[in-house]
């Protein structure tokens, strides 16, 4: 039976962290569930059914499957199942549903809800091996394919015919069809286009006890309810869809990309809901931001988007020649009127391609700036839109220091610049030595520290250059944690000790606890420094320099900072009370924690 026959949901729980036993294939997997072995009389029946080399049960070749492109989320199954046809998934799935296992379908693995994930002890049934295209109808316009087929490949065998398979979604180069039906996928050109379901007209569907079952159907107009439709994104949870009948059209005899470039995000937002309400309908109207931009621009998917553009707007049209010209116009001319700095036009189809390459690549090439992003589905009214990514847009950044070594100088006040700070308990320095050489600590260090460890402490530091050790400053309150060696760096692919935690803040904060309500300094506001309090370092950095002496140059520094603020407050610099920066113990809330 299907896992959601079990407990009600598909959604995985939170899976935590892999060790580096665990990635090594020795300790349990995560979210606590331990992995049993099947039954070896079940193990023997699903060797015959489906030949020895397509039953995985070996830990470490299991690993592979233990999640989709979510890899926030992981799961060992117990077993991975490879059926070649009807009859095989209908045989296994007889065979699971008597020895009560459950069981979860799988496709490329490239979807990124966690819908592959074997929760609970379960099975996966993967589709690989079933990566044949039936038939291709050009005649009645339909295709028959199994589940296995890659999205692209089906695509590239209908334009050989003259037709076109419309659904797109980013990973279509690997994703396949299976996985388009459980997940209802859709892609960039689903607002002209719409998603899967649209394009699926028939379906042959093994039940989670073995039995198998035609659904739709080109020349079936079944009276009653729409199972096609009730089956498509359904996730597995209904049984398996062994073969898929898909509709194809006719492909657009002309394209007409528009990219619009923008400073802001919320700009952007206001040139979708302008275009949208003009009663333009684009193929696909794609919003990219500048992370993501500068993210394609520096990997091997590199689409020519201008890398200092904080958003960038991909609009296309399609269809036949007559129109999309002063369609493509109208859009770029709503684009200058919402303020976009800059809008060109696909010059041939090289660019245009170019363009939706950079879009669609873009998970990957997220991937290489970390192997772990956490992508989720938000549903918006366009007229909202604006105001949503201005807000997304103002969310701040939580950063946490690893400190495995020396932090002197700058490298303290980089520390000092994250909201939490952990240190080696071997090798670990930290100090600000270059007071000795008559210098003051630059880059905001004076204005950070004594509202950390308070002025008492921060002045000793900043006084003599004294260097101290991790346990030290633990007890000052410099350092959050001291961890091991092996905790702090990368071990035999393990995590550092701070990624982990990381992780936890990260479910926190998606619990609602907003990032500037922890610690004193958090959010964006309290992270700025009053410009008076940075030209006063400057001011004294030049000072030291100009008197060549090592032995004045903290003395005048002092009196500097006692000429222009309290001495007994080192992190205030300005006049105005708006400016002022909060002392420890009694901090002005910033507006966005009010």
């Amino acid at each position: 039976m299907p896992l959601a026959d079990r407990d009600g949901s598909t959604a995985p729980p939170p899976a935590g962290r892999r060790s580096p036993a665990r990635r090594r294939g020795a300790s349990p997997p995560s979210g606590g569930t331990v992995t049993q072995a099947l039954p070896r009389a079940l193990v023997d029946e699903l060797r015959d059914v489906i030949g020895p080399d397509h039953v995985v049960d070996d830990p470490d070749r299991l690993l592979v499957y233990e999640s989709d492109a979510l890899t926030t989320y992981r799961h060992l199954p117990r077993a991975m199942l490879l059926p070649a046809d009807t009859d095989e998934v209908s045989r296994v799935l007889d065979a699971l549903h008597r020895h009560r296992v459950p069981f979860v379908p799988r496709g490329a693995g490239t979807g990124l809800s966690g819908g592959a994930l074997a929760v609970d002890g379960a099975v996966v049934v993967g589709t690989a091996r079933m990566d044949r295209i039936l038939s291709l109808d050009a005649a009645n316009r339909v295709a028959r394919v199994q589940p296995g087929v890659v999205n692209a490949r089906l695509g590239e065998a209908a334009l050989r015919e003259g037709l076109h398979y419309a659904p797109d979604p980013s990973s279509q180069s690997a994703c396949t069809l299976g996985g388009n039906v459980a997940e209802n996928s859709g892609g960039p050109h689903c607002l002209k286009y719409g998603v899967t379901t649209r394009w699926v007209s028939g379906l042959t569907v093994v039940l989670p006890g073995g039995e198998v079952v035609e659904l739709g159907g080109a020349h079936r107009e079944s009276p009653g309810y729409d199972l096609v439709g009730l089956f498509v994104g359904s996730e597995g949870c209904f049984g398996i869809a062994t073969e898929i009948e898909v509709r194809l059209v006719p492909p657009p005899a002309a394209a007409r990309a528009v990219l619009a470039v923008f400073d802001d995000l919320e700009s952007a937002g206001r040139a979708v809901t302008a275009i949208m309400a003009d009663g333009l309908l684009p193929a696909a109207l794609e919003i990219v931001d500048g992370a993501t931009i500068r993210a394609v621009e520096a990997s091997v998917y590199a689409a020519g988007y201008p890398e200092d553009a904080e958003a960038a707007l991909v609009v296309e049209f399609d269809g036949t020649e007559a129109g999309l010209d002063g369609e493509a116009d109208r859009a770029a001319e709503l684009c200058l009127e919402a303020g976009a700095s800059e809008v060109r036009r696909a010059r041939d189809e090289n660019e245009r391609l170019a363009l939706w390459k950079g879009r669609k690549k873009a998970f990957g090439a997220m991937g290489r700036i970390a192997p772990d992003l956490l992508v989720q589905d938000a549903t918006v009214p366009r007229t909202r839109l604006p105001g949503v990514l201005a807000r997304i847009a103002e969310i701040p950044k939580l950063f946490i220091a690893q400190v495995n070594g020396h932090a002197l100088g700058g490298g303290l006040e980089m520390a000092l610049a994250c909201d939490l700070r952990f240190g080696a308990d071997e090798g670990y320095v930290l100090g600000l030595p270059e007071v000795t050489l008559g210098l003051l600590p630059g880059n905001g260090g004076t204005q950070r520290l004594p509202r950390l460890i308070g002025p008492a402490l921060a002045k000793e530091l900043i006084f003599t250059g004294r260097r101290i050790d991790a346990e030290e400053a633990k007890g000052m309150g410099l350092v959050n944690r001291v961890v091991g060696q092996g905790e702090a760096l990368l071990v035999d692919g393990g995590d550092p000790k701070a990624v982990d935690v990381l992780f936890e803040i990260a479910r926190q904060i998606g619990g609602g606890i907003r990032r500037e309500e922890i610690g004193q300094d958090g959010g964006e506001e309290r992270q700025e420094h009053p410009l008076g309090a940075v030209r006063l370092e400057r001011e004294g950095e030049h000072l030291g320099e100009a008197l060549g002496h090592r032995q004045l140059g903290v003395p005048v520094r002092r009196r500097a900072a006692k000429e222009s603020r309290p001495a007994e407050d080192l992190g205030a610099g300005p006049q105005r009370d708006e400016d002022r920066v909060p002392r420890r113990g009694g901090q002005r809330r910033s507006e966005g924690g009010e």
